[in-house]
């Protein structure tokens, strides 16, 4: 029997994401400035970036940027353990630990990186499991597949439900792993809950804050803190430099023994040239003002509840949530996408978001909020939004 043709199979795969509508198309940005985007020679107002605190065009982080890369180079030259790892990196993995009160800190090229490395490290013998919330990022989700450990997930935000797959587990090493904020719902998981199921099961907690570092907690120290726990019922938990920090990278912040064991063995660690020195720089700037400028969460909390307001008040399907991230339901694929349209018509980007990324029925426009709005702007998006809605229901009644 002949093999089956790669081409073949690619162009059966894409015919059916043409039918199912779920083509992602790439725009290109060709000019940024604040909020406003130009895409294909129009300006448009971009509620859609994780540039939640507006510091990736900040200028001292921008200056930094330009002032190491001018001293270092524009590349590392090699992995961490061979000659890559520079001054920049290890002052950015001493603030970021001592930022968020963890011992230790370990740099990655990015979150999808640090979350394969955390699991490949750690859970290496055959019985070991790591039970994750069903909606977790797909960086987690992968992780454990790459990883070889068993994958056994659990109801969204359900404690009760982490401790049932526990229970039922192989009796491996175990891992609980979770968002700290959700992605694609932008709610919080239960991490006093998740960490009592942990400790009950003897599993260890590792919490992917990404979205949540910056924005919540006392200095912006994210939900781990939020929640009043840190490194005892925590033991590793991610940060990403690409979201509030408004840069590019991860850090895994941890104890002594877990992240020296992950420096030494990791392999998207030890087997890929280290981040760029002026990004670790830029970073480590970001970090700071992200720490200190308490102004920007409380204009980003300013800005979170006007629009929930109004979203409320023109009867918008929106999902709750206390965080920049606020998606408004559409149904299905081809709703998203026309109401996506008909936003960027109005002015603004905010494409749709359909699954995968999200489940089967709950396709929607992923709202994401900045320090960088203004007031005016999110209410005018709010009107915008209703618009667009009512229009997609009169055109729906005609037919």
């Amino acid at each position: 029997m002949p093999r089956p043709d790669l081409h073949d199979r690619v162009h059966a795969l894409r015919k059916l994401r043409i039918a199912q509508g779920r083509v992602r198309v790439r725009r290109t940005i060709t000019r940024r400035d604040g909020v406003r985007v130009e895409v294909e020679g129009r300006w448009l107002t971009e509620f859609c970036s994780n540039d939640y605190l507006g510091l990736s065009q900040q200028f001292e982080v921008v200056s930094a940027l330009q002032d190491a890369a001018s001293r270092d180079g524009a590349g590392a030259g090699a992995s961490h353990l061979v000659s890559g790892h520079h001054a920049a990196h290890e002052a950015l993995e001493r603030e970021i630990a001592e930022w968020l009160g963890y011992p230790r800190a370990l740099l990655f090229g990015s979150g999808f990186l640090a979350n394969l490395a955390v699991q490949q490290a750690l859970l290496q013998e055959d019985g070991d499991v790591c039970v994750q919330d069903r909606l977790n990022h797909a960086s987690l989700l992968d992780a454990s597949l790459m990883a070889g450990c068993k994958l056994r997930r659990y109801p969204h935000g359900d404690a009760e439900g982490a401790l049932r797959q526990l229970k039922n587990a192989p009796e491996g090493a175990a891992m609980l792993a979770t968002d700290g904020v959700f992605s694609m719902d932008g709610d919080v998981a239960p991490l006093r809950a998740l960490s009592l199921v942990a400790r009950m099961q003897q599993a260890l907690l590792y919490v992917d804050d990404a979205h949540g570092v910056g924005v919540r907690g006392p200095e912006g120290r994210g939900s781990v803190a939020e929640a009043n726990l840190g490194v005892a019922e925590v033991p590793l938990q991610l940060v990403t430099l690409g979201k509030a920090l408004g840069g590019y990278g991860a850090v895994v912040v941890g104890d002594e023994a877990l992240i020296q064991h992950l420096s030494e063995t990791a392999r998207p660690y030890i087997y890929t040239t280290a981040l760029p020195p002026a990004q670790a720089a830029a970073a480590l700037v970001a970090a700071r003002h992200a720490r200190r400028d308490q102004w920007r969460r409380e204009k980003l909390l300013g800005l979170i509840a006007r629009f929930r307001n109004g979203v409320q008040r023109h009867g918008l399907a929106a999902i709750e949530s206390d965080s920049p991230i606020q998606p408004i339901l559409c149904g299905d694929d081809a709703s998203a996408v026309a109401m996506a349209a008909a936003m960027e018509s109005a002015g603004y980007l905010v494409p749709a978001i359909r699954p995968p990324s999200v489940p089967e029925g709950k396709a929607r426009l992923r709202v994401t909020l900045s320090a960088l709005h203004l007031a005016a702007e999110v209410d005018a998006l709010v009107e915008a939004l209703a618009r667009s809605r009512d229009a997609m229901q009169r055109v729906r009644g005609a037919a």
